[in-house]
């Protein structure tokens, strides 16, 4: 008995094996993440934000405490700062972070990628695959951009313009880049499970501890402890502080690469922490010295922010809240209580603001982890995090020491007694601020 297998059936086998080959090629498409607009918006957005922290966010915040005599100089070191690490950024420090540096890959990035080269309008990085290359590549060139100017405010005063120009440079390629390296760009800081959503240990424990330990190895401003060295103009820091306060929305919410829920969250972390701080850290001086100052408010509010960078797409609210809290009361005390009793003059609070912050919110990252915000919180270890944190002060420390030395011996690092008596504004700039 013969079978035949009719025409029509091999047809519809064929249709079908055709329709599964089609299937399976578009799914393979569709495995490689497509540029979203969506994304692109909200990451050209986020980027627009963080470069407005440091111009003029961070230049006001900052030209607010110093002195009248200082005012424009401590502005000016922002907007150089600015110009000068874009460029650098372009030459190599974007590929040094980002580019696979094949056996040296786990320390620093390759050069691959100097002046952009490969980057087209096709291309995307992997950290952030919906989005286009170019604009992950201006998205962190912001956070480089701020990390070396908020050392500045640990010298205010007294350091000669040249020589911090030095410093930025070089600070930034051998301190900023091989750290951001180590903890964003394959590095074995994040290969050891370090957390680090935002920056509180690449841009804020970093500059922080550069900032201590430039202002030890500048000395004391003149008249440090005797004479009034009070801001000139609070107003000027509370309008810097809130353009850092809604900047920091692109800072923290705009580390999730992406327009979607965790941004969302990282944004609600971001305001909670930061108002528990501010209110902290008033309530703080409050009991202590009987009165809630605005530069009491702000600084806690800023510490707050610094706090809650690591954390902010990791934790619930509630660990925001507790991470504030702990922020506020802690920043107080070493800005406050711990330069006092050590002595050293960190003119606008860096390390206790900044380098603290940085610390209290890396470690507490790693006990408020929330698996149910971010699945890779499942990883999360105080151990790891106390691990990063140790590793970066301990280099931080030691190259940015180098690096002053070195500047000191060749050009030298501070200006001298007469031009710090009339003000870095008319001597290293030949401008005042006119009544």
């Amino acid at each position: 008995m013969s079978f035949k297998f009719p025409y029509r059936t091999w047809l519809g086998v064929a249709v079908a094996a055709a329709a599964l080959v089609a299937a399976t090629s578009g799914y393979a498409q569709d495995a490689k993440p497509k540029l979203d607009t969506g994304d692109t918006a909200w990451m050209l957005t986020s980027t627009a934000l963080v470069l407005m922290m440091t111009i003029p966010g961070l230049a006001l915040f900052y030209a607010g405490m110093v002195r009248k005599k200082n005012i424009l100089a401590t502005a000016m070191q922002s907007f150089a700062i600015c110009c000068l690490v874009s460029i650098l950024w372009m030459i190599c420090g974007y590929s040094l972070i980002f580019d696979d540096g094949g056996a040296t890959q786990a320390y620093i990035g390759g050069l691959g990628k100097m002046m952009f080269a490969g980057v087209t309008n096709e291309t995307t990085n992997s950290l952030a695959g919906t989005i286009p290359e170019w604009v992950f590549i201006m998205f962190q060139m912001t956070f480089a951009i701020i990390t070396p100017a908020l050392i500045t405010g640990a010298f205010a005063e007294r350091m000669k313009f040249s020589a911090m120009m030095w410093f930025m440079a070089l600070w930034l390629l051998l301190v900023y880049v091989p750290v951001a390296h180590w903890v964003w760009g394959g590095g074995f800081l994040g290969g050891a499970g370090v957390l680090d959503f935002a920056g509180g240990t690449v841009v804020h424990i970093n500059a922080g501890i550069a900032g201590l330990v430039a202002c030890i190895i500048i000395g004391r401003r003149k008249g440090f402890g005797t004479a009034n060295l009070a801001p000139y103009n609070l107003t000027y820091s509370l309008i810097g502080a809130s353009l850092l306060w809604v900047g920091w929305f692109g800072f923290n919410a705009g580390s999730a690469a992406a327009s979607n829920a965790l941004a969302g969250v990282a944004m609600v972390n971001t305001q909670i922490a930061t108002a528990a701080a501010a209110l902290a850290w008033m309530f703080c001086e409050w009991i202590v010295i009987k009165k809630p100052s605005l530069l009491g408010i702000i600084s806690g509010a800023i510490g707050g922010l610094v706090a809650i960078t690591p954390a902010a797409g990791f934790v619930n609210p509630k660990g925001a809240l507790i991470i504030g809290i702990v922020a506020g009361i802690g920043c107080y005390i070493a800005a406050v209580h711990i330069k006092k009793a050590l002595g050293y003059d960190d003119s606008l609070d860096v390390f206790g603001v900044h380098g603290v912050g940085g610390i209290i919110g890396a470690i507490l990252t790693g006990v408020f982890a929330d698996v149910a915000i971010n699945e890779a919180a499942k990883d999360a270890s105080v151990g790891a995090q106390i691990y990063g944190v140790g590793v970066t002060i301990v280099y931080t420390a030691i190259v940015s020491a180098i690096i002053l030395f070195v500047i000191n011996v060749v050009i030298g690092l501070r200006v001298t007694a007469a031009q710090e008596e009339e003000g870095l504004d008319i001597t290293l700039h030949g401008e005042s601020i006119q009544e």
